[in-house]
C-alpha cells in the first residue's frame, strides 16, 4: 500500500519545520494530500510525488548515477512510487536498489536526519498524454543515507536506465540546492547509532524482555522477544535521552539503576536498513507485574537457560548471553545470623503503602479489586502497593498515578497511620504504612483493570461490608487520632 496522504502531510510538515521559508512552494502540495485522490497517482492534480536518495560513503562522497533518459546527467537515484511501498523512505529505498544495486542493508539512516527528507525538490512538469500524466508540478523527496560498511559496495547498474556511476565530493554535487543542503547538514557519512535499547538484568541472570505486538509489517521484531528501547527523535538531545524517553512511553514507573553503555549492535528496520542500536545495561530488581505496559504485550524475566525457549533475535540472545558471561551474579551478603531477644526471632518485614484521601463531604476513596487478584479479591481495599527498590512516598506517588491518575506532591503528604499486620500464623509480617494527601490533581479512573474495577468514595460511618480488615482498622485509627495498631499477632 502506498504511504497515506496522512503520513506525507505529517513528513511535509516536519521538513517545514526545519525549513520554514518553503512552505510556499510546498503549499499546493499540502493542499493535494488533504484532497479525495491518490497524490502519487500520476492522474492526481495538483502534480505527482517521486522519491529519490542520496548515498554517502565514508568519505563523504555522494553517489551520482548518469541516467540516458537525462542525456548521461548525473543525478541521484529517484523514481516515482509504487504500490508496494509502504512509506516515502521504502520507495527511495527501492530505487536506490533498482538504480545502482544496493540493498536497504547496506544503507543505514543519517543521525542529522533521522529518516526525514534532506529536501524536497519542486519544479514544473509538461503533459504526457501517453502515460495518462497531466501537466503541473512534480514534488521530489530526497532522502540521505550513510553507507553501512567501510568499503563502497559494488554498484550493479541497470544498463536500460542508467550509464554509469561515480563518487563525487559534495561540492561537487548538483543541482545547487541538493548541494547547499547537503553542506549545511554535515553529513560526513559516518554511520552513528539512531536507536538505544536497555540490557535490564537484576543482578542475577534474570534479563528483562518485551514481547511486542503482532503487527507484522508495523512493527520491528512484530511478534517477538525484544530489549525495551526505541528510535532516537529530533527532540533527543543523547541516545540515552532516547532510551529514558522510550522507557517512560512504553513503561512508566520502570527506574533503571547504573545506567552505562555497553555496546553498538547492528540491527535491521521494517525497510531492511541496517539499524545501529547504542545498546545500555541497567539493573532493575522489581516486579513487572505491577508496571503499567502501554506498548507490547507483556514484560517478564527469563534466565539466560531460557533463552532457547523464546522467539527472539539470535543478535539479542548473544547479547544478553556475553553480558551474563562478562557479569556473574553479584554474592549476596551472608545473612545476620538470628537475634534472640525474650524469645522472638529478628525477621525480614515486608513493606505496603496506602493512600488516605477524603473528598469535601469527608468521604474516603476506595477501590474495588479484581476477582481474580491475588490478594483479596472482589474486596474494597485502600489505594496500595508494596514498595520495591525505593523510598515509600516515592512509591505512594508512582501507585497513585499508575492505578488512578492521579497526581501528589510529597510536600502535601503526611504519615497518617501505621498497621503491622500478620495475615496468617507464620506469614511474612507487613508494616503496612497509611499516608494521607491533603491534595491532589485529577480524577480517579481505572488504570489498572486487571487489578482494580472501579473507584468510589464512601461514608466513613457506612463502609462497604467487604473491606480488608487492616484498611477498616486504619480508617477507624485515622479518624480518632491513633497513630498506630496491629492485627494477627
Amino acid at each position: 500500500m502506498s504511504p497515506s496522504f496522512t503520513a506525507i502531510r505529517r513528513t511535509v510538515e516536519a521538513y517545514l519545520d526545519r525549513h520554514p521559508g518553503e512552505r510556499d512552494a510546498l503549499a499546493e502540495l499540502l493542499a493535494a494530500v488533504n484532497r479525495p485522490v491518490e497524490a502519487t497517482a500520476r492522474t492526481a492534480l495538483p502534480g505527482r510525488i517521486t522519491c529519490s536518495a542520496v548515498v554517502i560513503d565514508r568519505q563523504g562522497r555522494v553517489l551520482h548515477i548518469g541516467h540516458r533518459a537525462n542525456g548521461g546527467l548525473m543525478l541521484n537515484s529517484g523514481g516515482r512510487i509504487e504500490p508496494e511501498d509502504r512509506t516515502l523512505l521504502a520507495a527511495a529505498l527501492r530505487k536506490v536498489s533498482e538504480g545502482a544495486g544496493l540493498g536497504p542493508g547496506t544503507l543505514c539512516l543519517t543521525r542529522q536526519l533521522l529518516g526525514s527528507p534532506l529536501h524536497i525538490t519542486v519544479h514544473d512538469i509538461t503533459s504526457n498524454a501517453a502515460e495518462g500524466e497531466p501537466a503541473g508540478c512534480h514534488y521530489d523527496f530526497c532522502y540521505a543515507f550513510n553507507l553501512a560498511g567501510e568499503e563502497p559496495p559494488r554498484i550493479v547498474l541497470q544498463d536500460e536506465e542508467v550509464s554509469g556511476a561515480r563518487w563525487l565530493p559534495q561540492p561537487e554535487v548538483t543541482p545547487p540546492a541538493l548541494r547547499a543542503k547537503l553542506l549545511a547538514a554535515c553529513l560526513d557519512g559516518r554511520p552513528e547509532p539512531v536507536n538505544a535499547s536497555a540490557l535490564i538484568h537484576d543482578g542475577h541472570n534474570r534479563y528483562l524482555l518485551h514481547l511486542r505486538d503482532h503487527k507484522p509489517g508495523e512493527i520491528w521484531e512484530s511478534g517477538a522477544f525484544a530489549l525495551l528501547g526505541g528510535g532516537r527523535t529530533h527532540d533527543d538531545e543523547s541516545l540515552e535521552g532516547t532510551l529514558l524517553r522510550e522507557l517512560s512511553e512504553e513503561v512508566p514507573g520502570l527506574r533503571l539503576e547504573d545506567v552505562k553503555p555497553y555496546a553498538v549492535e547492528a540491527a535491521s528496520s521494517i525497510d531492511g536498513l541496517s539499524v545501529p542500536v547504542q545498546v545500555f545495561a541497567g539493573r532493575w530488581r522489581g516486579n513487572p507485574d505491577r508496571l503499567a505496559l502501554h506498548e507490547g504485550v507483556l514484560l517478564r524475566w527469563f534466565t539466560v537457560d531460557e533463552l532457547d525457549r523464546l522467539r527472539l533475535s539470535p543478535a539479542a540472545r548473544d547479547l544478553i548471553r556475553r553480558h551474563a558471561a562478562e557479569n556473574p551474579p553479584v554474592s549476596e551478603p551472608a545473612p545476620a545470623p538470628p537475634v534472640w531477644d525474650g524469645g522472638s526471632q529478628v525477621v525480614l518485614n515486608g513493606i505496603g503503602v496506602h493512600l488516605h484521601i477524603e473528598d469535601a463531604e469527608g468521604r474516603v476513596l476506595l477501590g474495588l479489586r479484581h476477582p481474580k487478584s491475588k490478594y483479596a479479591g472482589n474486596t474494597w481495599h485502600y489505594l496500595a502497593g508494596r514498595c520495591e527498590q525505593e523510598p515509600a512516598l516515592a512509591c505512594l506517588v508512582r501507585e497513585a498515578r499508575e492505578e488512578a491518575g492521579l497526581v501528589i506532591d510529597p510536600a502535601d503528604v503526611e504519615l497518617a497511620h501505621v498497621v503491622h499486620v500478620v495475615d496468617a500464623p507464620g506469614s511474612l509480617p507487613l508494616m503496612q504504612l497509611v499516608f494521607r494527601a491533603r491534595r491532589w490533581e485529577g480524577t480517579p479512573e481505572v488504570r489498572e483493570p486487571d487489578k482494580c474495577l472501579t473507584w468510589q468514595w464512601w461514608p466513613q460511618d457506612e463502609l462497604p461490608d467487604r473491606l480488608v480488615s487492616y484498611t477498616r482498622t486504619a480508617i477507624t485509627a485515622i479518624a480518632e487520632g491513633r497513630p498506630y495498631s496491629q492485627l494477627g499477632w
